[in-house]
């Protein structure tokens, strides 16, 4: 595997963290922020500076780069894939008449399934994300992982921009198959957030819209709970998500709101909200978001037979903002958990893309840190 990456901030020149030169056949990926890829004249100088054949974007909330965290930059890592192989598709939401399911169904079937090891998401922030693993998954061989993140726009909650060598767009799914026998692919997700105030229940749901908690209005229970706390939703609630419990499941899921509507005094989740699910507030200490993150790291490096030559982090915008001027420590002690070899790419997400640990089914995540780590 050969791997070069470079970051650009505004005007300034390429900064290359390894000596340039010519790739075959790389993947790209061009992780920055939305008003930048939303810059034609951008897009056009990255596709100059990487002449290649997969560029793969993704608007973010920040980006991970060698272990450090990057604001308002284009970091670009291409990837030389030298014993194994990869596949890149992608589909829009508006193809599909909005069902994120049917999306995730057409766009595997589009791969073959003979040697895919793993597979990659980078998915519009704003869409279902746990309808679309309900659609990836629903022909998928267990022996085959899928992570990945939702796309980020900072914490303005506008838009999202994801594509596959076209201009990014929104409600763009992209999935990346990598196939060999060689390759050794492993992950984790942690969080660090712990739960406080009693738990409730859902009483009514539909998908990712939280109508009712203990049969009064959601909005209602959440702002009572939150106090003062409350003043300026939806992004005031990225410090205080939800934990939630689905009905016959032991592992809770984290759930960001992303956004409220006050007509209907509901909540919009990231995620599914299923009616009789156990629902509780969390919030969390800077110091364990940043021992969730090291979590992640150890439980994805344990039994990995070769050393990861490429480690894609996907955070969460809430951890940056609880984090402020620490959010750099989570990515530092990434890095101090990986071998001095394997380089770093990533970004903070609106959404994380992982197994449990241990667990052979995907989630949807929110508020984690996830570490995938490949070699080959």
């Amino acid at each position: 595997m050969k791997i070069i990456q470079a970051t650009k901030n505004g005007a300034e020149n390429w900064r290359y963290l390894q000596k340039k030169e010519l790739l075959k056949n790389p993947l790209v990926l061009v992780f920055g922020n939305r008003y930048l890829l939303e810059d034609e004249n951008v897009i056009k100088e990255i596709k100059q500076e990487f002449s290649y054949e997969n560029l793969v974007f993704a608007s973010t909330s920040g980006e991970i780069l060698d272990g450090s965290m990057l604001d308002n930059s284009i970091s670009i890592t291409a990837i030389e894939l030298e014993n194994s192989t990869f596949i890149i598709e992608r589909e829009n939401i508006a193809n599909f008449n909005m069902q994120t399911h049917l999306l995730g169904e057409a766009i595997l079937e589009k791969f073959p399934k003979e040697k895919l090891k793993h597979l990659f998401v980078l998915a519009d922030g704003f869409l279902d994300g746990s309808k679309l693993i309900e659609g990836l998954e629903k022909k998928l061989s267990k022996t085959i992982s899928i992570t990945g993140g939702m796309c980020g726009d900072d914490a303005r909650f506008e838009k999202t921009l994801s594509s596959y060598n076209d201009n990014p767009k929104t409600g763009e799914v992209v999935l990346i198959g990598l196939y060999g026998d060689s390759l050794e692919v492993t992950f984790a997700s942690a969080g660090g957030w712990f739960p406080f105030g009693p738990e409730r229940k859902i009483t009514k749901s539909k998908d990712n819209i939280v109508f009712e908690i203990d049969n009064k209005p959601a909005l209602d229970v959440y702002k009572n709970h939150l106090a003062h706390r409350a003043i300026g939703l939806p992004s005031a609630s990225l410090s205080f998500p939800l934990n939630i419990t689905y009905e016959g499941k032991a592992q809770a899921v984290v759930r960001t709101i992303l956004a409220v509507d006050e007509s209907q005094h509901a909540l919009i989740l990231a995620g599914d909200a299923p009616k009789n699910s156990k629902v509780q507030l969390l919030m969390a200490s800077v110091d364990a978001l940043i021992d969730g993150a090291q979590n992640a790291t150890e439980l994805a490096v344990h039994n990995r037979e070769k050393k990861a030559e490429i480690a894609l982090l996907v955070s969460c915008i809430g951890r940056k903002l609880v984090m402020n001027k620490r959010v750099g420590e989570e990515t530092e002690y990434v890095k101090e958990s990986l071998d001095e070899s394997t380089l770093i790419t990533g970004f903070y997400s609106y959404g994380q893309i992982a197994p449990f640990n241990g667990n052979d089914h995907t989630n949807l995540h929110n508020q984690t840190m996830t570490v995938t780590l490949i070699s080959e």
